[in-house]
């Protein structure tokens, strides 16, 4: 699998298993309705996983633009590479959110909240107050950025001993895995932490184009929070982190 294809699904996988977790609990008739903030939470976490099991042996696992951007910035991702992973990322997302409505369509037709339906595919601030939301998904994404360069995968060192590899397979998603959930749970209630560009424009963009009976509007007054919000956190991130170095 190469590094495009690798960014594609694990993308794809996250937003069809964070994206559905919160169909499951947001849409009528599902067997999760009402499972609450911490299933949402819970589920996020386990689809981070998921994708970057996946991905990572290949590409790393970005799976988030504002990964690839801040690792450019902090010279540890190759610019030249930086626009071929945001645009896997990008189609990655766009086809998990068609996923999450190929596989709850019924429900989608069963359901008359508009906001419910909304929240299956991009995110909304519980208090719309603009500035207050960027510094929400600034700080989230900041922090995602930020522990990210310093989580470091297993080494082995023996004297005489060259050309070693220790492989930490799945356990090695674990950390950003936890990091997700740790940020939904203690920083997600204002906005619901977008911390993705990818994960909101492309399925607020499929919200928009695809059919469903009740949808109503897909929030496009807001898309720009999610978006300029992490951009700018993963920055701040990249920044910080040279200058400590």
């Amino acid at each position: 699998m190469n590094e495009f294809f690798a960014e594609f699904i694990g993308t794809m996988l996250l937003i069809l298993l964070g994206n559905g977790v919160v169909a499951n609990v947001n849409l009528n008739k599902t067997y999760g309705n009402s499972g609450g903030w911490i299933v949402i939470t819970m589920g996020w976490g386990l689809g981070v996983f998921i994708g970057v099991t996946v991905a990572g042996p290949y590409s790393g696992a970005h799976l988030n633009p504002a990964v690839t951007l801040g690792f450019s910035i902090a010279g540890l991702f190759p610019w030249a590479k930086a626009a071929v992973f945001i645009v896997a990322q990008l189609l990655g997302a766009a086809m998990g959110a068609f996923l999450v409505w190929t596989f709850y369509r019924e429900h989608f037709n069963e359901t008359d909240n508009q906001g419910a339906i909304r929240a299956c595919y991009c995110t909304s601030p519980a208090i719309r107050k603009p500035l207050s939301n960027l510094i929400c998904e600034f700080i989230g994404t900041f922090v995602l950025i930020f522990v990210i360069f310093y989580i470091q995968g297993a080494t082995f060192e023996a004297d005489g001993v060259s050309g070693v590899k220790i492989g930490l397979g799945t356990i090695g998603a674990f950390p950003v895995a936890f990091l997700v959930v740790a940020i939904g749970l203690s920083l997600g209630g204002t906005t619901g932490y977008a911390i993705n560009p990818a994960r909101d424009l492309m399925p607020r963009i499929m919200h928009a184009v695809l059919p469903m009976k009740y949808k109503g509007p897909s929030g496009w007054e807001y898309a720009y929070v999610p978006v300029i919000g992490p951009v700018a956190g993963a920055a701040f991130a990249a920044v910080l982190y040279l200058w400590l170095l």
